[in-house]
């Protein structure tokens, strides 16, 4: 049976993404669909998908949940503290 290791990321598009206690921000200028698609594809180079969206009642917030097959690595209780940093996933010209 395939073992998941999930992360729920809090997810406000008009400039911030919460994730373990790491805030990831919009760059001065960036579009919204940029600064989520930048957010998702850091954590799709660590083996990180989308797998649903809970839309929450205020305007343009969600919680994104992702899953990645469990690697057996992180804590005793089996989580991951890598969280991809504004640094690790800024733009290209940053």
């Amino acid at each position: 049976m395939d073992q998941w290791e999930y992360r729920v990321a809090y997810v406000d598009s008009r400039g911030r993404i919460s994730c373990d206690g790491v805030e990831f921000i919009r760059q001065s200028g960036e579009h919204r669909t940029t600064f989520v698609s930048r957010y998702l594809s850091a954590l799709g180079r660590e083996g990180w998908s989308l797998s649903g969206i809970q839309h929450l009642g205020r305007f343009e917030t969600a919680y994104f949940i992702l899953q990645r097959p469990h690697s057996g690595t992180g804590g005793a209780d089996g989580a991951v503290t890598s969280t991809p940093s504004p640094a690790e996933a800024a733009p290209s010209g940053a």
